[in-house]
């Protein structure tokens, strides 16, 4: 009996260390001019314990025993110092910075943006209001190893190091965005730019945490719906503004407050645009059908490029000392063009921005969403477990196509997601480890459903530590995910293996019931050395594994928007016929290796990353040289038929991506800065076999900012070189320079902070086409465009 209580009071006391403190330590903040610094924020690394100092730059904190302060202050290098219960008063030095330190929520370990091993960029602020487009692709193009995919400025995806669709994951506050934007580049993304609080790009594999399709990089999109820290007081904000380019205007509002630990969010925008104008361009051949070949019709728009978006945003929370519980709950409403995507009717269109009686009926998307977030979040102030969070998320999304006034096909996905961890401290290790599940039912119906509905599930074990050594911090991690895909194959027309079980559904098409497993594992090892104060280099190796999506493994059917006939993975074409043998289907495996220097102290800063990336059963869209018309099926494609569709499938073979990106800045003085930036990314298959698809030009930018009294401005020359490492039946694209300006006015109204501002946008008017469109020739870039805007905050 003495025995077992004995026992139980040893595990009690050790489980228990709950709040119990060995020491107060004192300090004080001191700038490199020995000045104090007020409100700096200091912390006890790995807990939810956070002061800041007062006008003298002195701070008291409770700490347990041998623990790690992390002092940080905008515009200062972050500091770490190593203390105890013996520690003496402190006297902290921080070194000053032109670079913007921002804490990363996709790190899971409370890092900043100069403290990851990771190459990652971050847009928050005046900076990501000035630059948010109405899309991701368009809102990020500009950060280096950071492309586009653009279908239009409407619908355009980011490509992360010549990667995209599946393999760069895009999430909300850490959950996946759960729309049909990876199963085609006309599928627009559901995050909305324009109300994001930070925005986040991490380049490379993230895998760990946020499963086997973030090979490429995660795209984070963060937003304060579930608010996690206490608000005082009534906020606000509201903007609005105006594209000369589209006729455009669109209007955003957000409101916070909060009471006795209470907290509440609302935030909405909306925006309408016409067709956009760009500089004349030649329409393909195939676009001004019964003109004289002499004759070469042009364009000053692109057609059917409309976009008319409303988006509104609830959420709720309660935080206290140990206890945070929040919902959050979104609905998005859009209607938007898709160019070149277009059929020959003699009807008027119903939606307001039809084409006349006669002409080419367009085509055009309407996207609902309604989307739930939970979040839950529980302190200990333990030595070994530090919080314990979860976070939920249900997503019904919806995406029909209008042809005719009528729905012509709809995509959906309903999608469930949970994401359970602890945060912990084992040793001198600070880690997280958890759990991670996901279905997605996708179905899709009509003359586009060329990929079949599925079920895919996932679920995953996930482990991620580190532990400083000095100057060096190491980071270890590993994840351990089961991958399911169920579907109803369509074989009526084809050959099939009659080892799966067989049924017809309503309409007597004959059905394969297929069902595929994978594991796949995911290991990551990386260390950052600050071998001075404020300068570092970086070094990570990982192995990443990941199973093909259902689009990529089952696609069999017309794909009108990219005027593409695609199959996939699971498919064979013998004697022009198509069959469904899905055997010896083997996952993509990554093996990449980032090296990166950084300096970040005083006037002079840069960051410059370069990677490799083997990756073996490499999934991508090969041109097989056939076309597919309904009378004919498959045919040889022969020069001036242009009757058929091409027919593009999926292979998989070994390939190599390499490259370099960099930014670097200079500050002049109080008021000006230079910044310079570019990539380069090389992408070719092994053993010599030629150049991936449609992979993005080379880009070489600088900006200029400068500040004078209230008024901000900018200058930036970006320029996108020649891309001609292409494909067969691919085509060069030519290089082209924008030019943007932007100035801000600040000046304050009564309780309201005002900013008034302008962008002019390719100011030369340059004609652009981008390598990596699918639709390249027919939707150039933007031209001229003035945005003059408001924005006011309370």
């Amino acid at each position: 009996m003495i025995r077992h209580s004995l026992v139980s009071t040893a595990i009690i006391t050790a489980l228990s260390s709950f709040s119990a403190h060995a020491a107060v330590v004192t300090g004080q903040v001191l700038d490199d001019k020995n000045q104090p610094i007020s409100q700096a924020e200091v912390h006890v690394h790995g807990k939810a314990q956070t002061i800041k100092t007062d006008n003298n730059g002195q701070f008291s904190i409770n700490i347990d025993a041998n623990s790690q302060l992390h002092i940080s202050k905008d515009n200062y290098v972050d500091a770490r110092i190593a203390v105890n219960e013996a520690s003496p008063a402190l006297q902290v030095t921080l070194i000053p910075t032109s670079v913007e330190t921002v804490v990363v929520y996709a790190s899971a370990l409370h890092k900043n943006s100069l403290e990851m091993i990771s190459p990652v960029s971050v847009l928050s602020g005046d900076e990501l209001r000035n630059k948010a487009k109405p899309t991701l692709g368009e809102t990020l193009k500009g950060l280096p190893g950071v492309n586009a995919s653009y279908f239009g400025p409407v619908s355009s995806s980011p490509i992360i190091r010549g990667l995209d669709g599946p393999r760069v994951k895009i999430t909300q506050n850490g959950l996946d965005s759960s729309d049909a934007s990876r199963i085609g580049p006309d599928h627009a993304t559901s995050n909305d730019s324009l109300a994001a609080e930070q925005i986040e790009v991490l380049r490379g594999p993230a895998t760990l945490l946020y499963g086997s399709g973030a090979i490429g990089g995660v795209v984070n999109v963060v937003d304060n719906r579930i608010p996690t820290d206490n608000i005082e007081q009534l906020t606000g904000a509201v903007e609005y503004s105006h594209d000369t380019v589209s006729n455009a205007n669109t209007y955003a509002a957000k409101l916070e407050t909060g009471h006795n630990n209470f907290n509440f969010h609302f935030d909405g925008t909306k925006r309408t645009g016409d067709d956009y104008q760009t500089p004349r361009f030649n329409l393909p051949e195939e676009d001004h059908e019964g003109h004289d070949e002499e004759e070469h019709e042009t364009a000053t728009s692109v057609k059917n490029t409309f976009i008319d978006s409303q988006t509104v945003n609830f959420g709720t929370s309660y935080v206290g000392e140990h206890l945070t519980l929040g919902v959050s709950y979104g609905r998005i409403e859009t209607d938007y063009g898709i160019p070149a995507h277009s059929h020959e009717h003699g009807h008027e269109h119903e939606h307001e921005h039809a084409h006349e009686e006669g002409e080419e009926e367009a085509v055009y998307a309407r996207v609902e969403q309604d989307r739930w977030q939970g979040l839950m979040s529980y302190a200990l102030h333990n030595n070994w477990i530090e919080t314990i969070n979860l976070r939920l998320g249900y997503t019904d999304y919806r995406h029909a196509e209008i042809e005719d006034g009528a729905i012509g096909t709809i995509f959906s996905n309903e999608t469930t997601e949970a994401r359970f961890n602890v945060e912990h401290k084992l040793g001198n290790w600070h880690g997280m480890a958890g759990y991670h599940f996901s279905e997605s039912n996708y179905d899709a119906d009509g003359e586009e459903a060329f990929t079949p509905a599925s079920k895919t599930t996932t679920n995953a074990l996930f482990i991620l530590e580190e532990q400083q050594f000095g100057d060096v911090t190491v980071e270890l991690g590993a994840r351990l995910e089961d991958y399911n895909i169920d579907s109803n194959v369509d074989t009526s027309a084809h050959d099939h293996d009659h080892d799966h079980e067989e049924h017809a559904d309503e309409h007597g098409n004959e059905l394969t019931a297929y069902s595929k497993s994978f594991t796949n594992l995911s290991a990551s090892a990386g260390a950052i050395w600050q071998y001075t104060p404020g300068q570092s280099v970086s070094l990570s190796v990982s192995h990443s594994e990941r199973a093909p999506l259902s689009a990529e493994l089952l696609s069999n059917g017309v794909h009108i928007a990219t005027g593409t006939y695609e199959l996939g993975l699971g498919y064979v074409i013998e004697d022009g016929e198509i069959h469904f043998e899905p055997e010896n289907i083997k996952q993509e495996t990554s093996t990449n290796i980032d090296f990166g220097f950084r300096r970040f102290s005083g006037d002079f800063g840069y960051t410059v990353n370069f990677f490799y990336n083997d990756i073996e059963n490499f999934y991508y869209q090969q041109n097989t040289g056939l076309i597919f018309d309904e009378e004919h099926g498959l045919e040889t494609a022969e020069p001036g038929h242009d009757d058929g569709m091409a027919v593009y499938q999926f292979v998989s073979k070994d390939a190599k991506l390499y490259g370099i990106e960099f930014d670097a800045h200079y500050q002049f003085n109080a008021n000006a800065m230079v910044k310079l930036f570019g990539d380069s990314t090389t992408a070719k298959l092994a053993d010599d076999e030629g150049n991936l698809p449609r992979i993005p030009a080379n880009k070489l930018g600088s900006e200029l900012q400068y500040t004078i009294s209230d008024w901000q401005f900018s200058l930036t020359g970006t320029h996108y070189f020649e891309q001609n490492d292409i494909t067969a039946y691919e085509t060069a694209t030519d290089g082209y320079t924008l030019f943007d300006a932007q100035a801000n006015y600040q000046l304050t109204v009564g309780p309201v902070d005002t900013q008034f501002y302008i962008n002019i946008d390719n100011i030369t008017d340059e004609l652009g086409f981008v390598h990596s469109s699918f639709i390249k020739d027919q939707a150039p870039l933007p031209g001229r465009n003035f945005r003059l805007g408001v924005r006011g905050y309370f």
